[in-house]
């Protein structure tokens, strides 16, 4: 079994897979000064609560974009797991080609991202990460990062919102019943929500012109399953798609796909 790690700058997802297939997964608040202990121990809990024995787990890939995490994980697998850690950094020969003027500073869990994509679902595509920050990434054909665009996420800029607007006032993040909101709760939903939405669509409109055409446009991250419903351009809804990913790169890795 391997033990998959997205560390995001918000919530770290953890899964579990027996093969190719996603036997476990949980979603945490991202502890940025957590020790390897810690979350060795909280990892156990979560395996005991599935039934299940860390001695089982015979290897761990990890996509950490908060880089002390990365350690961290890493020493969890070595030390508490007995089992060895494939980090993913864009030095790691996984196939997918980095065409960007600086390939190190694409992060892992866009490297990964892309990497499912193109082997799940074909290319060319696109993938948008709805997390922290809006990503939004061209995959060419035959495995090409051709790059991307970097934005706000939907609760960072609604956070933003809320605290420097005296008179508005924080409302639960969810679809709204329509566009013309009949008060401040509603009409904040929907600027909010479809605002975010309507960035998506013209970012991923405008790369899709520029790289040459992309009929898949794949939607995934912690707000993805909130958004991706109002967007016109997103044709399939993965939230683990990361997780995948780790699956896919440390199989390639290990000579195995």
């Amino acid at each position: 079994m391997l033990l998959a790690v997205d560390v995001g700058n918000s919530s770290t997802v953890l899964g579990v897979f027996d093969g190719e297939r996603l036997a476990h997964s949980w979603r945490l608040t991202t502890a940025r000064h957590a020790t390897a202990d810690e979350m060795a121990a909280l990892l156990g809990q979560l395996l005991g609560q599935k039934g299940l024995e860390q001695g089982r787990l015979h290897g761990a890939a990890v996509a950490a974009v908060v880089p002390p995490l990365r350690t961290v994980w890493e020493e969890v697998a070595t030390l508490h797991l007995g089992c060895p850690a494939l980090v993913v950094g864009a030095d790691l020969d996984l196939g997918l080609r980095l065409e960007v003027e600086r390939p190190s500073e694409v992060g892992a869990d866009r490297i990964v991202d892309g990497l499912a994509a193109w082997k799940l679902y074909g290319a060319p595509a696109i993938v948008v990460d709805c997390g922290t920050a809006t990503t939004v990434d061209a995959i060419g054909a035959g495995g090409r990062y051709l790059g991307g665009a970097i934005a706000p996420g939907i609760g960072v800029a609604a956070e933003a919102l809320f605290q420097r607007a005296a008179l508005l006032y924080r409302v639960e993040l969810r679809q709204p019943t329509g566009a013309l909101g009949t008060s401040t709760a509603s009409q904040l939903q929907s600027g909010i929500v479809y605002g975010c939405a309507g960035q998506i669509d013209s970012l991923v409109e405008r790369i899709r012109l520029e790289m040459g055409g992309a009929e898949r446009v794949v939607a995934t991250g912690g707000f993805c399953q909130l958004i991706a419903p109002v967007c016109r351009t997103v044709t399939l809804v993965d939230p683990l798609l990361t997780l995948h990913g780790l699956r896919l790169a440390h199989a390639i890795h290990a000579g195995a796909e």
